[in-house]
């Protein structure tokens, strides 16, 4: 009987401790006295590196006094205010019909709110996102022990989306180690640290999801690491960083569909963040450099069709004359497969590649011409930031050089050069103009003009921003 009882209490304690497993761990964790495994070591140094920033600004804003459904019709460079019409010189077509031009124009003021990474502690240099200071009046800077400093714009580069800010009167920063990000892996294990919502730095964490993400920004480098570390707003400028407490990349974007993090986060590489930074430290803006080249992604079926063994690479559609490129030998129908011995997986990340890296520099490049190996040798010279092409993609503002811009929340493809003659100059684009939007359809990007544009519309009705009035241009 006392045996009996013996075995049903060790039965009750078995069935105790099943039903009851965390409490079986914690008393198991207690005796053995052993630590759970956590990211507090490596948090409690690297969250000194990210800051919280918060921005004041302002922009200016659309002063029209011609209702908006009429203001297509009047302004002063309106075909209808132009010499010979009855309209002109009245007031309809002063500025954005009916403004006046002598009236300082209105702006409107906000704030922002961001996070940032010390690079370097001597100088005070911070890293963040071009679109978390675009247009600010004020920076103010919060380190994680609750210091505040006010900070200066050192440098700004929008086609990266990156921006350098230096600490005014500091003291005693921490600057974070950065990583080779050409050495990330998919699976790797990511923490996110930024400043979401106002809320003060916060960590998340994920893996690397993918490599060379692009297409989130048509025409602007994009190269980026994508990572289910949960990013929400507020995290733009933040840190990325590996298991080590490295800075892997800057926290930049986000896709989400309904304003919330779905698992779905991009960063600037590392890499890329320490040439760029670079560059505005020296010169105070970025002079990439540029091959001179256009070209396209090669996939499975224009690998068949070129007859080329590979199937990741850069596809070479044309040579710019008198380009780097042309010089060092390079053809139409080449396939860029990879530079300075690192393979490439796309001609996005090639483009991003090659856009961090400064004017003079010398490149090797891996080609596989006609199905043999060629290596030339490119000197990177000046930059056009690719405008060159643009007035070949977009059928019916030929002439325009275009590229995309951002001033405080608003959004376009601004016009930077203007072809005397051309389609764009008749129509009565300018250089410094806006695009808004094309056909009652809002365009925030050079991705959304190319696809409204491939539909061949018979009519295209341009909203244009030009300085603190918004116009539409008409084209048929």
């Amino acid at each position: 009987m006392k045996r009996m009882n013996l075995v049903l209490s060790a039965m009750a304690l078995s069935l105790g401790l099943a039903l009851n497993p965390v409490s079986a761990f914690a008393a198991e964790t207690a005796s053995t006295n052993q630590q759970l495994p956590s990211l507090a070591p490596m948090l409690e140094q690297v969250m000194p590196s990210v800051v919280s920033i918060s921005v004041e600004g302002s922009t200016a804003v659309n002063s029209s006094r011609v209702p908006e459904q009429f203001q297509q019709f009047f302004g002063q460079d309106s075909p209808l205010c132009q010499d010979g019409s009855p309209f002109q010189g009245s007031p309809l077509c002063q500025g954005n019909g009916g403004g006046d031009n002598n009236t300082p124009p209105a702006r409107e003021k906000f704030m922002a709110l961001g996070a940032g990474v010390i690079i370097n502690a001597e100088k005070g240099y911070v890293v963040t996102n071009n679109h978390v200071v675009n247009d600010a009046n004020k920076i103010q800077v919060q380190l994680y022990d609750g210091r505040k400093f006010d900070a200066k714009i050192i440098g700004k580069d929008p086609r990266s989306d990156l921006a350098l800010v230096q600490l005014i009167d500091f003291k005693n920063l921490t600057a974070i180690k950065m990583a080779d990000s050409d050495q990330l892996r998919v699976g790797d294990y990511t923490v996110a640290i930024g400043n979401p919502y106002g809320l003060g730095e916060t960590a998340t964490s994920g893996i690397v999801s993918a490599l060379g993400r692009s297409g989130l920004n048509i025409e602007n480098y994009e190269n980026f690491i994508q990572t289910d570390a949960a990013i929400n707003r507020g995290n733009s400028g933040g840190a990325l960083v590996n298991l080590n407490g490295e800075l892997i990349g800057i926290n930049t974007a986000i896709l989400a569909p309904d304003g919330g993090n779905i698992g779905i986060g991009f960063a600037i590489p590392s890499n890329m963040v320490k040439n760029l930074t670079a560059q505005m430290v020296e010169y105070g803006q970025v002079r990439r450099g540029e091959v001179g080249i256009m070209g396209t992604e090669l996939n499975s079926e224009l690998a068949k069709a070129m007859k080329v063994d590979a199937q990741r690479g850069a596809f070479v559609s044309q040579v710019l004359p008198k380009s780097a490129a042309d010089k060092a030998g390079v053809k139409a129908g080449d396939v860029i497969v990879t530079m300075n011995g690192k393979a490439i997986s796309s001609f996005a990340a090639f483009r991003a590649d090659v856009s961090s890296m400064p004017v003079g520099t010398k490149v090797s490049l891996g080609l596989l011409r006609d199905g043999k190996p060629v290596t030339v040798v490119v000197t990177l010279e000046q930059s056009t930031q690719s405008q060159l092409d643009s007035s070949n993609i977009f059928t019916g503002i030929e002439g325009a050089d275009l590229s995309n811009t951002q001033t405080g929340n608003v959004k376009g493809v601004k016009v930077d050069n203007v072809k005397p003659g051309s389609t764009a100059a008749r129509i009565g684009l300018k250089k410094g103009d806006i695009i808004l939007g094309v056909n009652q359809q809002p365009v925030q990007n050079m991705g959304d003009l190319r696809k409204i544009l491939d539909t061949k519309p018979s009519v295209l009705a341009l909203n244009v921003q030009r300085g603190d009035t918004t116009i539409y241009l008409l084209a048929q």
